[in-house]
């Protein structure tokens, strides 16, 4: 038997998530890998997912969870063993397919990544797509041309995922970071993960108007979109990028052409769902080798499979701070 959350849909629309056991039979089989699941996450999506929500969810009933590292217990593909410790994130796994909110799952060879010799499953779910999209968001941004003596970075939304693991991330490589934020309570939270100065979001919201405004930031991990990033624009150094990966303060901008034309701003569109395993392989190497556990633990907090309908109310009202660890096994 396998234990799942799932959630289904009333005939009033309504949705409710409740644990069911259910038979290994009832698991989708469109893939080659099984994965005994260990750990999962919580992310914005998954928040949406589990409150029916963002039409991310195309048929009931359904297992969420975008995210889930655990050891494969049966393999028809090659390059993928029994044993091997695995992680799956993506391909829309958790929104049109069962996620990782349940204790086995079925997937495709070209959805799964090893993990690194030094990555644990719990590691590699505190991290999950946030972690995956911050990494990738630097790398993107060091591929453009980012460098720690360009100026500092703005990492907007700071507080969230993404935005924790990018602070810490930009930090030890070197950067000084600022941090943006709505919620003054968590200041002290992100200079201790590395930011070097806090800014406020009514700060970024007080734009003067004006088509561009003086250089400030040298990169930019954009996490919530909206006016916040038009302002951002405005205020980049020449020839600096901005990694958009958000849309939480609104999935519009009203902007000026001019940053783009007279200071070459690049604005680097930053999708994790379809990104191939070869990149993927790269991108949790680079986590692998540039990620502190100690500081990883300090921002994490575990939950079991019965709590995540909580948090993923939480998470959608901007109450979760840093990252949520799901052991799906409890």
């Amino acid at each position: 038997m396998i234990k799942a959350l799932i959630v289904d849909q009333a005939d009033d629309d309504s949705v409710s998530a409740s644990i069911r056991e259910i038979e290994a039979s009832q698991l989708p089989d469109d893939g080659e890998v099984d994965i005994a699941v260990e750990y999962s996450t919580i992310n914005y999506k998954d928040g949406l997912c589990l409150n029916g929500l963002g039409r991310l969810v195309r048929t009931y009933p359904h297992v969420p969870g975008i995210d889930l590292a655990g050891t494969v217990i049966s393999s028809r593909a090659d390059g993928i063993a029994e044993g091997d410790r695995v992680t799956m994130n993506g391909f829309r796994s958790g929104e049109i397919r069962w996620g990782g909110y349940a204790t086995q799952v079925n997937g495709k060879a070209e959805w799964i990544v090893k993990l690194p010799d030094g990555m644990s499953t719990r590691h590699s779910q505190m991290l999950g797509t946030a972690g995956f999209t911050a990494m990738q968001s630097i790398l993107r941004l060091e591929a453009n041309g980012m460098t720690p003596d360009g100026g500092e970075v703005l990492v907007t939304g700071a507080g969230g995922g993404v935005g924790s693991v990018a602070t810490v991330l930009l930090a030890k490589r070197g950067y000084q970071v600022a941090a943006m934020t709505g919620r003054a309570e968590i200041a002290d939270y992100l200079t201790g993960l590395g930011a070097s100065r806090i800014v406020s979001r009514e700060e970024m919201l007080d734009d003067p108007g004006k088509p561009m405004e003086s250089g400030v930031w040298g990169g930019c991990i954009d996490c919530v979109g909206g006016q916040i990033l038009a302002r951002a624009i405005k205020q980049m150094n020449y020839g600096c990028g901005i990694a958009s990966l958000g849309n939480t303060a609104g999935g519009k901008m009203e902007a000026s052409i001019i940053p783009f034309l007279l200071r070459g701003v690049a604005v680097l569109g930053i999708d994790s769902v379809m990104v191939p395993v070869t990149e993927r392989e790269k991108i949790w190497a680079a986590l692998d080798v540039g990620m502190p556990r100690d500081v990883l633990d300090s921002m994490a907090e575990e939950i079991g499979l019965a709590d995540v309908p909580e948090y993923g109310k939480k998470i959608l009202e901007g109450k979760v701070r840093g990252r949520i660890l799901v052991n799906v096994n409890n």
